[in-house]
């Protein structure tokens, strides 16, 4: 069987994320989170003082690096295409709860797979939560709904978030003193900056030609029967499991997972507000942050949500811990899925209107 450039583009994208990941880990990074999106913009969050949980606090190089490696690559393959517009206080509204219900599961979707490949059984908790909000958003998808189209900004706003990513990594190298740094917790586990921004660097590079979304081939698969996409997704896990087997990080159960709790109710709740709002806001945390890089400063708004959420998880004990999920953490998840579910209604509503 011929198998497309496209299909074969995130095979091999799928190896390259896998492969660092578990690099990452060897070199310093958290159990089971060579990358996880929602976690280390939550890190950069305290690390900008606009949280001040000690044990996260961090400038993750890696999450510098993917969207300057979107925003080097789109340009040089002349994809960087400035454009915004469409909703911007709804998507960062939105960016925040996907961030909470992330940090309810402790995760984001490249993490989510990232565990199960190393045989956290949570994680497939968390999957079964995502495949249920994917789902839903599909559903919201065919009957209508849309944040809008976005229109073509200029170079600078597009470029806006890649500028903000150098300074900050220029801070990182030049004024550490700025910043705050963990010294104890998941914070403080990090792999040297260098191979750190490489492999965000080469990540970004990869998933911006390949279109990597984790939500996005859920989705296709869904509302088009489509498994193009889906391949990226698992090409991830199978890259991630053979090297976890390999050196021998590979350890099955639900008990003792780094950074992990075993409450499956709110594992799968946490994950189907991500999936939910990943679909409605056109991508997942990974995919927002590449979109980012290539000029959609949509994308851009939805990434500060994203950070905005990670502070206000922890500034008001939203976030789960080892032990389990916070009672203010499962309010949280509820009353975002219900704020989604308002805004798809309505959006549904008055674009039906439109149309009739």
């Amino acid at each position: 069987m011929k198998i497309s450039a496209e299909r074969r583009n995130l095979i091999l994208t799928g190896a390259v994320v896998g492969a660092a990941a578990f690099i990452l880990v060897l070199f310093g990074n958290p159990g089971n989170m060579g990358f996880c999106i929602a976690c280390f913009l939550r890190d950069i969050a305290g690390s900008l003082g606009l949280q001040s949980t000690a044990t996260v606090q961090y400038m993750r190089p890696e999450i510098l690096g993917l969207v300057l490696g979107a925003f080097i690559i789109s340009v040089i393959k002349g994809e960087f295409n400035p454009r915004s517009g469409s909703s911007p206080v709804i998507r960062f509204l939105m960016g925040a709860g996907v961030s909470i219900g992330a940090l309810v599961f402790l995760g984001c979707p490249l993490r989510m797979v990232l565990r199960l490949a190393a045989g956290d059984l949570n994680a497939l908790m968390g999957l079964i939560g995502f495949v249920m909000g994917v789902a839903a958003g599909s559903v919201c998808l065919h009957l209508g709904f849309s944040l809008g189209r976005t229109r073509e900004t200029t170079r600078l706003e597009g470029s806006a978030i890649s500028i903000i990513s150098i300074i900050l990594l220029i801070i990182l190298a030049a004024a550490p003193s700025l910043l705050r740094f963990s010294t104890s917790g998941p914070g403080s586990m990090r792999a040297p900056v260098a191979a750190s921004l490489a492999a965000g660097l080469l990540v970004g590079v990869f998933a911006q030609r390949s279109r990597m979304c984790f939500a996005g081939g859920l989705r296709d698969l869904f509302l088009i029967r489509d498994t193009t996409l889906i391949t990226g997704f698992i090409a991830v896990f199978l890259s991630a499991l053979l090297l976890n087997i390999a050196g021998g990080k590979f350890i099955l159960g639900f008990e003792g997972q780094p950074v992990a709790h075993t409450d499956a109710l709110w594992n799968i709740m946490g994950m189907v507000v991500v999936g939910f709002g990943s679909v409605l806001l056109g991508g997942c945390p990974l995919r927002q942050l590449i979109l980012a890089g290539e000029g959609n400063s949509d994308s851009a708004v939805t990434v500060l949500g994203l950070v905005a959420g990670g502070a206000i998880a922890h500034n008001f004990s939203l976030a789960s811990s080892t032990d389990g999920p916070t009672d203010g953490g499962k309010a949280a998840v509820m009353l975002i899925l219900l704020f989604f579910i308002a805004v798809a209604a309505i959006s549904i509503y008055m674009n039906r209107r439109k149309e009739n």
